[in-house]
């Protein structure tokens, strides 16, 4: 069975399921090398790379990492009931004893295989970071590393707007991947995921990174995604999207079911973030600023006196909120949060969720045409937030 979370229209699936199934095609797109692993001589142009050299190269990665690529199995216990009249001494404990000890118990629940996923294990502590859709649920779940020994898992915690989540088994003799930087990507460089599609343990595949910042593709409430066509299918949940260097700078999360090599990952920076709030303090504490927004648009830019369609425009502040204490307004455009140039609203509500609590950021808002600095500090979202930022 196969988990499905789409926006109608998207097609976009959650790739998580139970691993059955054949027919798996290997995805490969042509990309330049890094110049890292180009040859030639220095100080001239450099020679491109043999077909011999980029297959070393690509070894070389499943090589390092794939240890600590876990596969995830997941089960889940149904509750029986006995059947009427199956033990006659049921209203007297005394007998009740008896009876169970010499006729035997009746199983008081059977063992459901609910789902298989990945996972990747991000330090020597033993700490997995993973899909929650993987777990979502699970009465039991038990790791698989890559030499085949299997481990009881425990959930950490895990966090809904992101669908990630950390659990953790016995760090002895285990091996940990190395996590890069997944704001210094570029669309074009190459891009390997290493996972479990339909339970096919310590699968490589291989492609590029086809776009970033990828928002409002309905799949949780906090999308910043990493598209890619290195294949991914179900079962590759969890699991990792590679650079060329063998660094984690993804957990591939989803797929779109109407169509092939458009798969999607969640950075490593914002997974790494989640997962550390997770160890360290069991939930993920996220900025919340208060306000209803809206798209800057060209002909919004030209009304509001805008130079540019970079930004993101407020609609209302909430009562008693941080965008209310501030002093925002409707129709102010908020350009500039803290350093950082506002992109557009997504980029904003990221902004705002990432930012610490209780800390004052200075907005650069546009307002009647003229520019002004807001100091705001900014507050921990509650629990069932009002607005999206």
């Amino acid at each position: 069975m196969t988990r499905f979370l789409a926006r109608l229209g998207a097609g976009v699936v959650v790739a998580l399921a139970v691993g059955l199934g054949l027919g798996i095609g290997l995805s490969w797109t042509g990309a330049r090398l890094p110049a890292a692993f180009r040859g030639g001589s220095s100080g001239g142009a450099a020679a491109a790379p043999t077909a011999e050299e980029m297959q070393r190269a690509f070894v070389r990665v499943a090589e390092r990492v794939r240890p600590a690529v876990v596969n995830i199995a997941t089960s889940h216990f149904l509750r029986r009931q006995r059947p009427p009249g199956a033990d006659p001494f049921s209203g007297d404990p005394t007998f009740k004893d008896f009876y169970d000890r010499y006729f035997g118990q009746l199983p008081p629940s059977e063992r459901e295989r609910a789902g298989v996923g990945s996972g990747v294990i991000i330090d020597t502590q033993g700490h997995i970071l993973t899909n929650l859709h993987v777990i979502k649920g699970a009465d039991e779940i038990v790791v698989r590393l890559h030499d085949k020994k299997e481990l009881k898992g425990k959930v950490v915690g895990s966090d809904t707007k992101t669908d990630l989540a950390v659990i953790r088994i016995p760090s002895e003799g285990i091996v940990a991947a190395p996590l890069g930087d997944s704001d210094r990507l570029q669309v074009g460089e190459w891009a390997i995921a290493i996972g479990s599609p339909f339970g096919l343990e310590q699968t490589v595949t291989v492609g590029v990174i086809s776009a970033t910042g990828r928002s409002e593709v309905g799949i949780v409430p906090y999308e910043n995604f990493i598209q890619t066509d290195a294949s991914i299918n179900p079962g590759n949940s969890g699991g990792p999207l590679l650079t060329f260097r063998g660094e984690v700078i993804g957990i591939n999360t989803a797929i779109v079911s109407t169509g092939q090599g458009i798969g999607f990952a969640i950075p490593i920076n914002s997974a790494r973030h989640v997962a550390s709030a997770l160890v360290s303090k069991g939930k993920v504490v996220r900025g919340w600023l208060g306000v209803s927004l809206q798209p800057l648009t060209k002909d919004l830019a030209q009304s509001l006196g805008a130079g540019t369609e970079k930004g993101a425009v407020v609609t209302r502040s909430l009562p008693g909120s941080p965008a209310e204490k501030a002093g925002l307004v409707q129709n102010d455009v908020i350009l500039k949060f803290g350093d950082v140039v506002v992109e557009d609203l997504q980029h904003l509500q990221r902004l705002v969720l990432d930012a610490p609590v209780n800390q004052s950021v200075t907005l650069r808002v546009l307002r009647k045409g003229k520019e002004v600095a807001m100091p705001v500090t900014i507050a921990e979202a509650p629990p069932e937030r009002p607005s999206p930022s």
